[in-house]
């Protein structure tokens, strides 16, 4: 279960990759634009500002985030569906689909069969996290690799769930698209107060903690939670009250239908 409250903790943080990887897409007038993954529907919601004459859809798995999208109330169709099931419509003119696609394995399938089946000149605007060699993700994977874990929580947790930008360009190319990719990595700086939990370990609790914590009763979250954040404060010490957590990201960016030399 997705917990919008947690995600959103750290909401401007989360949303600056959407719009850097949006600033990147070349699209005028799209007929109909969607977004796969749309979480709490607040970044959908900027799709229906930018292109104002367009029908904007958000799809999402999480019955909790759609809810909470559609009591925005705004000019956007919300409704609960997964990803993989997801087929382009003859209209489709932009799919855009931010942190997400990580949690889907063979996701590379599915790119390649959004790009043979939308409209020549669509475009497929992405995200992924890939920060899942950074400390963050050794640690938790080191906890839940313990005796009192591993049967449990190891078939959860996969070190290297993305690709790189050259794999995803190589990937779309290949599929006759134009492929504009890249990485950035951002450094946030987190406030740390003394008296509250480590703030990567709330950080993860929006996101990659997700599946631990529905496979835990009560008193194994409580155990694995704490172990955690001892790790983490070791590979994250505040200073001046802060912590500095770098994050790497990946984007793509790629039209279909278009010869490989093209540049987007």
């Amino acid at each position: 279960m997705w917990d919008p409250t947690a995600y959103l903790r750290y909401g401007d943080e989360r949303s600056r990759p959407f719009h850097d990887l949006l600033a990147r897409v070349p699209a005028d007038r799209p007929r109909a634009v969607v977004d796969l993954g749309c979480g709490p529907g607040t970044l959908t919601a900027t799709l229906a500002d930018r292109w104002p004459g367009s029908r904007v859809t958000g799809l999402d798995s999480s019955p909790e985030m759609v809810h909470r999208a559609a009591a925005l109330a705004a000019p956007v169709d919300f409704a609960v569906a997964d990803v993989r099931d997801w087929r382009p419509g003859p209209d489709t003119d932009v799919v855009v689909s931010n942190a997400v696609l990580q949690w889907v394995p063979g996701h590379q399938d599915l790119l390649t069969r959004w790009a043979r089946e939308l409209p020549a000149g669509a475009v497929i605007a992405v995200q992924v996290p890939g920060n899942f060699d950074a400390p963050s993700h050794r640690a938790l994977r080191a906890v839940a690799a313990r005796p009192a874990w591993r049967d449990l929580l190891g078939p959860l947790l996969r070190e290297a769930p993305v690709d790189d930008p050259v794999g995803y360009t190589h990937l779309l190319v290949a599929a006759g698209c134009a492929v504009d990719a890249w990485e950035t990595t951002y450094v946030h700086l987190l406030p740390a107060p003394a008296d509250g939990d480590h703030p990567v370990l709330t950080w993860m609790e929006g996101t990659a903690l997700r599946p631990v914590r529905a496979a835990l009763d009560a008193a194994g979250w409580s155990a694995f939670r704490t172990e955690l954040g001892v790790r983490l404060a070791e590979a994250y010490p505040p200073r001046e009250g802060q912590v500095y957590f770098p994050f790497r990201r990946v984007f793509f960016v790629a039209r279909t239908g278009a010869r490989a030399e093209e540049n987007l």
